[in-house]
C-alpha cells in the first residue's frame, strides 16, 4: 500500500470509530423506570417462590 492510501485509511477508520462511540444510546426516565420494575417484578416473584415452597414444606409436614 502507498502511504497515501494507508493515511487516508486510518483517517477514514479513526473517524469511523468516533462517529459509533458518538452513536450510544442515551438512558432516559423511563427505560430507568422500567428497569426499576423488573427489578421489582424479580424480587416479587422470587418472595413468591419461596413462599410457595414454605407452604409445600408446611404441607409435607400436615401429612406426617
Amino acid at each position: 500500500m502507498k502511504p497515501d492510501k494507508t493515511l487516508s485509511t486510518a483517517l477514514i477508520m479513526t473517524a469511523l470509530l468516533v462517529a459509533l462511540s458518538g452513536c450510544q444510546k442515551q438512558e432516559g426516565p423511563a427505560e430507568k423506570a422500567g428497569r426499576q420494575v423488573d427489578k421489582a417484578a424479580e424480587k416479587v416473584g422470587q418472595k413468591i417462590e419461596k413462599a410457595g415452597d414454605a407452604i409445600q414444606d408446611a404441607a409435607k409436614g400436615d401429612k406426617k
